[in-house]
């Protein structure tokens, strides 16, 4: 087990002292780099506390829907050729994996974009 704060929650600590005391300190030329580090670390504190779930969820959905196993990245790869083949145009299954997918990236990336806040509201295939 590790100590408190873990490594999320240090980010945490950090890009708010960052936002809060440092930032305003910085000239006007340098602030833009600055919140573009402290957004960088909001993705990766929540990637953190995400773990590797979303991940393996998603790979085990394309799993399902290719019918073979494989590495994510590989897997995410041979459903961009197949949609570009045209094999899943009328797949709701595809749809709905491709809309979770991007609600998870974004709830990662931009979660003040979804509604409801962080965690989405909609459920898979709704996203259209």
């Amino acid at each position: 087990m590790r100590e408190r704060p873990d490594g999320a929650d240090l980010l945490a600590i950090a890009r708010e002292v960052l936002r809060k005391e440092l930032l305003p300190l910085l000239p006007e030329d340098k602030a833009y780099g600055a919140l573009m580090i402290a957004n960088a670390m909001g993705i990766a504190e929540r990637q953190l506390r995400n773990g590797t779930e979303p991940q393996e969820a998603e790979r085990q959905a394309l799993s399902t829907l290719l019918q073979r196993d494989g590495e994510l990245m590989a897997l995410n790869r041979e459903l961009a050729a197949r949609i570009r083949q045209g094999v899943l145009d009328d797949s709701a299954e595809a749809r709905g994996l491709l809309w979770e997918a991007t609600v998870q990236r974004v709830r990662e990336s931009a979660p003040k974009a979804l509604a409801g806040g962080a965690g989405g509201s909609r459920t898979r295939g709704e996203g259209r």
